[in-house]
């Protein structure tokens, strides 16, 4: 399975150069690779010859094109997934497109994973089917018990299997971290399944939302991409403890990047 080349201090993109393209036209040229990307997944995931290793090689190639037109990553963290020999939940914040595309580039080569994710994106054209073929667990947010009841089942069940969870606790997207956003949801699946908690800090603001088409927002090269993962946390007793350790860790990291720049 392709696999970032990261080392044991992680990942940071390499000074590259850009093209004359990418440079004058950075949105043009990403999403017309996005794009792409997307469409011939979606066509191996109708020809049923879309897997794991496939929505890895995907996601990088996403990674890849956004450092063409000149974003950076700074990414670290990957021995606390790498030292676990069982399946997780990932518990972050959501602040852009980035990482639900990112993401799985840089887990699902250590773990099987999947997401949380809520209805509305599984009717989307093309990339629908690339997002229904990795087995997620989807929820309306219209119904906090029922959603409550699916993720305690089918995130049970998927954990079982093996595969690592990841979920975004907030309620939609945010530029700065809000504590009082953050659900409890993750904690309580680790607790049930018995598995460890892995905290992640993100800031991905360098992908904002669009105005119409929310996912497909603006890109501003200039901005820094900022992920971390976290020491893994098994729950003890009610999961306060972990809840509030997690949203400390996305606190401080986040206003550590965002006063670098």
């Amino acid at each position: 399975m392709q696999k970032l080349p990261y080392t044991v201090s992680g990942y940071r993109t390499s000074p590259r150069h850009l093209s004359g393209i990418a440079k004058a036209f950075p949105w043009l040229t990403f999403y017309s690779a996005f794009l792409s990307i997307i469409i011939k997944a979606s066509w191996r995931v109708k020809q049923n010859r879309y897997n794991a290793s496939d929505w890895c090689r995907s996601s990088l190639r996403v990674l890849k094109a956004l450092e063409r037109i000149g974003l950076r990553f700074q990414i670290t963290g990957f021995e606390h997934l790498e030292k676990l020999d069982t399946p997780c939940v990932v518990i972050g914040n959501h602040m852009s497109t980035l990482e639900t595309v990112v993401l799985p580039g840089l887990i699902q080569p250590i773990k099987d994973v999947t997401f949380i994710v809520k209805n509305t994106l599984l009717n989307y054209p093309v990339f629908s089917a690339v997002l229904r073929s990795r087995d997620p667990i989807v929820v309306d947010r219209l119904n906090p018990r029922q959603d409550f009841k699916t993720v305690m089942q089918e995130g049970f069940d998927r954990l079982r299997r093996g595969i690592s969870i990841i979920v975004f606790p907030q309620t939609t997207r945010y530029l700065t971290p809000d504590p009082s956003q953050f659900n409890t949801l993750g904690v309580k699946l680790a607790k049930r399944a018995d598995v460890p908690i892995v905290p992640l800090a993100l800031l991905t603001d360098a992908w904002r939302n669009g105005q119409y088409f929310k996912d497909l927002g603006p890109i501003d090269p200039s901005k820094k991409v900022f992920i971390a993962f976290g020491k893994p946390m098994w729950i003890q007793g009610p999961g306060k403890a972990e809840h509030l350790a997690t949203i400390d860790f996305v606190r401080r990291n986040v206003e550590a990047w965002q006063s670098r720049k």
